[in-house]
């Protein structure tokens, strides 16, 4: 799936309602970020959450998804926080964001919120829970 196709812009998203959509993800260990990206595309497409796929929000500072003055960054791994927290700022001081969504697959510590905006941090790892064949 190509996460551009499903792409328009919403002012004023619910960021509870990223959340939960995004929550509904069961991405396994392998794959990319890119795979990643795809998935919360579809996530987003199906809770009817319309998003802009790599957003440019100024020059070198591109968020991977825009949804209504949300931005959601997505980290394959578990990303090194200071240099997560700085790239954040970047991504922060830009008056299109209202506040951002962290989507990694293992869990980070950030702060709640930086340049006066808030910051959600969802791990993958702990939406993948049990299966049972």
């Amino acid at each position: 799936m190509n996460p551009r196709r499903y792409s328009c812009y919403n002012v004023g998203m619910n960021t509870e309602a990223i959340v939960s959509a995004i929550s509904t993800l069961r991405a396994g260990a392998a794959g990319g970020e890119y795979d990643i990206h795809a998935l919360i595309a579809r996530a987003l497409h199906d809770a009817g959450i319309p998003f802009l796929h790599e957003y440019r929000l100024a020059p070198r500072r591109r968020i991977d998804f825009f949804v209504g003055g949300v931005g959601v960054e997505v980290k394959k791994g578990r990303p090194v926080r200071r240099e997560l927290v700085s790239q954040l700022e970047r991504y922060l001081e830009s008056d299109e964001l209202t506040e951002i969504v962290v989507v990694a697959r293992r869990a980070v510590a950030l702060p709640r919120t930086i340049c006066g905006k808030r910051v959600t941090a969802v791990s993958l790892n702990r939406l993948w829970g049990v299966s049972l064949p």
